[in-house]
């Protein structure tokens, strides 16, 4: 179950075909989810930004930090490049290294030099995170598993052990159609206190009890924005930074303790210079570029895919109990529907 099969639409833009990540032409998502015994609660998520051979065909990309306290490996190349060269990998805090490496790994050119993008939030309440559970092969297997169509929501992958305004969270996933092109955002939604929560404008946060849920309001939230429009890396920046906005729209505020990033890539322009050691390039190559005038429709698709990405979120994590025996319930969405004005 998803936001709008309780009639929670938000937004005015439509959605794509499977209102996901993977509606931007190429795109995969593949899950590991690891649940095992009273404390395991963790996994990794991976995603493919297009089709073809990651490690080799670059596309324009661009990040931007609503607030530092997190990680996202590799974005020293990306500011420098304005580049993407890799798949991106999403999982726990604990785990970021052994990702980095299973990845950097699976360059077919075994080059040894890849800077995989490896984003993270903390699960350390519903699992044993010092446990490193995530192992290499759990990230070969969310790799190899990476496909387009509908992509699985809540309690999976890297989302697994995650908790999002006092209730259960994870992943999620949205897409919308603008101005000719589609952009899709992925998140993994780790954040905000549950008596901030709103949802289509409407503070239901405090409507929903309190939440005996430790830790609330310290954790993160890592987004992925992703579309077809040809833009350039600057603009990339542009868009991730409205993803902000979409959080902001929920409730989150960024705070002290919440690592909050946003990367973006573009699949608009395939015929960037091979990111292959030695490899002859020539010295010039043309791509083309969206003006920055026409823009605008593609914050506001950022902004309303973000903000149903989190309700799906929380809307698909169901009551999970997990190490030291804390028990996170579900946000039932037909609750959460029935505190809203129909939007059907």
């Amino acid at each position: 179950m998803r936001a709008r099969d309780h009639g929670i639409v938000i937004g005015t833009f439509a959605p794509g075909a499977h209102n996901a990540i993977t509606d931007v032409p190429g795109v995969r998502v593949g899950h590991t989810t690891l649940v095992s015994g009273a404390s395991v609660r963790t996994g990794v998520t991976v995603i493919l930004p297009h089709e073809g051979d990651t490690f080799a065909e670059p596309v324009f990309a661009g990040y931007h930090w609503l607030n530092g306290n997190g990680e996202l490996t590799g974005l020293a190349y990306v500011r420098e490049l304005g580049m993407l060269a890799s798949p991106i990998g999403l999982t726990s805090t604990g785990s970021v290294g052994v990702v980095r490496d299973a990845l950097s790994a699976l360059d077919p050119g075994g080059q040894g030099w890849s800077l995989p993008v490896v984003g993270e939030t903390w699960d350390g309440s519903l699992n044993d995170i010092t446990g490193r559970h995530v192992t290499a092969e759990h990230v070969v297997a969310a790799f190899s598993g990476a496909a387009g169509g509908p992509v699985a929501e809540g309690a999976v992958g890297g989302g697994t052990g995650m908790i999002c305004h006092g209730f259960k969270g994870g992943a999620g996933t949205a897409s919308r159609v603008a101005g000719g092109y589609t952009v899709g955002v992925y998140v993994q939604a780790n954040h905000g206190r549950r008596e901030r929560l709103t949802v289509n404008g409407v503070d239901v946060g405090r409507r929903l009890g309190a939440s005996e849920v430790p830790h609330e309001g310290a954790g993160s939230i890592i987004g992925i924005v992703a579309t077809d429009a040809p833009l350039l890396p600057h603009q990339c920046a542009r868009l991730a930074q409205r993803a902000g906005l979409g959080v902001g729209r929920t409730g989150g505020a960024g705070e002290n303790s919440s690592g909050d990033g946003f990367l973006c890539f573009s699949v608009g322009n395939r015929n960037l210079p091979v990111n292959v050691l030695d490899a002859e390039v020539p010295p010039t190559y043309r791509v083309t570029v969206m003006a920055d005038d026409h823009l605008d429709p593609l914050y506001h698709a950022v902004i309303e895919a973000t903000e149903e990405a989190i309700v799906n979120a929380l809307v698909a994590g169901e009551t999970m109990t997990g190490f030291g025996g804390l028990t996170v319930e579900g946000l039932d969405g037909a609750r959460l529907a029935s505190l809203l004005p129909a939007t059907r």
